[in-house]
């Protein structure tokens, strides 16, 4: 039985996103949600990124500069399914998971995961960017999977997006020779005057085109704003190039079976710079937290 209706599969492939409730369980979602309060006290004893490291060797937990023991800033927890049964049950089967399989299966894989919070205080912000530019591949049947960790509304950092956007042009992440990994500031902003908020209690899910631009700003209210980020592909698209947060799990078929041929669409990207430091939100100009010296 199908997860999403026609008139949502419609709604997605003709705006590029789509809001849908009830994406996990509510055990499911009780699991996830402890993990992060776990991994939030755990984060006050550290003053740099730290944790187990990721296949790449960078640190697994990523928090903002103003972090303190006192004031968490937590922002970025890299694959967590690599680390947490819960995480990797979310990403493997669940609601969410039948709902991608309707939108671009029968034949799906995993491409990587992450966490992005925005705890009370903190200052991190999304700049408009779209995720192709940080993940080309063969075709663009590639949905970013946003499972809401807590209630979202506008108080609290909502990820805005730009309907539409997904048919259009993709836009340059870079400012000559540097790799910014957002758009330019006059892009952003005529974005930002097309964009419409994602709004939500916890347990739904934002489901998103690859190539749909977006970002969110930082969280101005007094409850925290979690997002379980999973990114899919279908099983025939194939990376161009190499995936900028490694996974034990990359390439794992969790629908359908692996393709024999790789389809491809005649197109032009740009071939992304791979971070290396704990999160792309440095690459994105917010410096990580830093021991002192």
């Amino acid at each position: 039985m199908a997860a999403l209706t026609r008139e949502q599969t419609e709604a997605f492939w003709r705006d590029g996103f789509l809001v849908a409730e009830n994406a996990v369980t509510p055990a499911q979602l009780a699991a996830l949600r402890a993990e992060i309060a776990s991994w939030v006290e755990a984060s006050r004893a550290h003053h740099a990124p730290f944790g187990p490291p990721t296949v790449d060797g960078r640190p697994r937990f990523d928090m903002g500069a103003e972090h303190s023991a006192e004031k968490p800033a937590l922002r970025r927890i890299n694959n967590p399914s690599d680390i947490s049964p819960a995480y990797l049950e979310a990403m493997r089967d669940s609601r969410m998971t039948d709902m991608i399989a309707d939108l671009i299966g029968p034949d799906v894989k995993f491409h990587h995961c992450k966490i992005n919070l925005k705890l009370t205080g903190a200052k991190t912000e999304v700049l408009y960017h779209q995720d192709f530019a940080y993940t080309p591949h063969t075709n663009d049947d590639i949905v970013t999977a946003l499972l809401f960790l807590d209630d979202i509304d506008d108080t609290n950092g909502a990820l805005t997006v730009v309907p539409g956007s997904h048919r259009g042009p993709m836009h340059s992440l870079f400012d000559g020779e540097r790799f910014t990994g957002a758009v330019a500031p006059a892009t952003e902003q005529a974005l930002l005057a097309q964009s419409i908020p994602c709004y939500g209690p916890a347990g739904a899910v934002c489901l998103m085109h690859t190539k749909l631009a977006h970002g969110s700003a930082a969280n101005s209210g007094d409850r925290p704003r979690g997002l379980y980020i999973c990114v899919y592909t279908a099983a025939d698209a194939i990376p161009l190039a190499r995936n900028p947060m490694p996974s034990t799990h990359e390439g794992e078929v969790i629908r359908g079976k692996p393709a024999r041929f790789a389809r491809l669409t005649e197109t032009r990207v740009e071939l992304p710079q791979q971070p290396k430091t704990a999160s792309f939100f440095t690459v994105q100009g917010q410096e990580s937290a830093k021991a002192a010296e």
